[in-house]
């Protein structure tokens, strides 16, 4: 597996994970107890961090590229693992 492919595999997961924590830690100004400013949303986020978001996103997408990669390497799960469907019959074979 090239560096570029590593790259790309782990932008996307760092991609992924930001999505899914976007919603955590995330308080309104209603949970907060501060008034909000006028034309204010009821659900805008009162103390988003991006920061705190980016620091997250990276230590999630590091251990999960890490772990593709090892699963790359040693084969834990392959796709005949997950290929749980039944074959379709064959184009050769009688009708009937």
């Amino acid at each position: 597996m090239g560096i570029t492919s590593i790259l790309a595999i782990y932008f996307l997961f760092w991609v992924m994970s930001a999505f899914v924590m976007l919603p955590f830690g995330v308080r309104t100004a209603e949970e907060a107890g501060i008034e909000k400013v006028p034309g204010q949303a009821d659900s805008a986020p009162v103390n988003f961090r991006p920061g705190r978001l980016a620091l997250r996103a990276t230590v999630i997408a590091a251990l999960l590229t890490a772990l593709f990669i090892a699963n790359f390497i040693y084969g834990w799960i392959t796709a005949a693992d997950i290929d749980f469907l039944p074959k379709p019959p064959s184009a050769n074979a009688p009708a009937g």
